[in-house]
């Protein structure tokens, strides 16, 4: 019920509501910038200014979360952000493979998040992790974007 009036309040807002959805979507809160992104699109808004505030707002998320993992503190990764330590070990061994470039992947729920925690965690030039976690971001919105486009136009 919570969640459902929240959605609403964000969808209401418009293209600073996508903005904020995204952003929260992209950090470590559990989220879903998804409904808002169909409702809006449902809604008549403008795709492209969806794409820009969806883009920027999940990749501001991520990078929220990249500058949370420079503070290099496990204990504080694990007791807040309830990410185990497990998890940023094995995404570091993927790191030494891919290096910043895993970041591509950082739209994949919940892995996206330890992905970019890790990234800051290990100091991962942030230029190069901003320009993975950005492609793969707007990657995923441009194509959800576009999918419900069209089918909105078969209905």
């Amino acid at each position: 019920m919570i969640m459902a009036t929240f959605l609403a309040l964000l969808q209401s807002w418009g293209y600073i509501g996508m903005l904020i959805a995204a952003f929260l979507a992209g950090s470590f809160i559990p989220f879903s910038s998804e409904a808002v992104l169909l409702g809006l699109l449902l809604a008549g808004l403008d795709p492209f200014w969806l794409f820009v505030n969806a883009t920027l707002g999940n990749v501001g998320g991520s990078m929220f979360n990249y500058w949370i993992g420079t503070f290099g503190k496990m204990e504080w990764i694990e007791r807040y952000l309830h990410v185990q330590r497990e998890k940023v070990e094995r995404t570091q061994r993927w790191m030494e493979r891919y290096g910043a470039w895993i970041g591509l992947v950082t739209f994949l729920p919940i892995f996206g998040s330890v992905v970019a925690i890790t990234l800051g965690f290990t100091r991962a030039n942030p230029w190069q992790s901003t320009l993975a976690i950005f492609i793969g971001k707007a990657a995923r919105y441009a194509l959800l974007i576009f999918a419900v486009t069209q089918y909105k136009y078969v209905l």
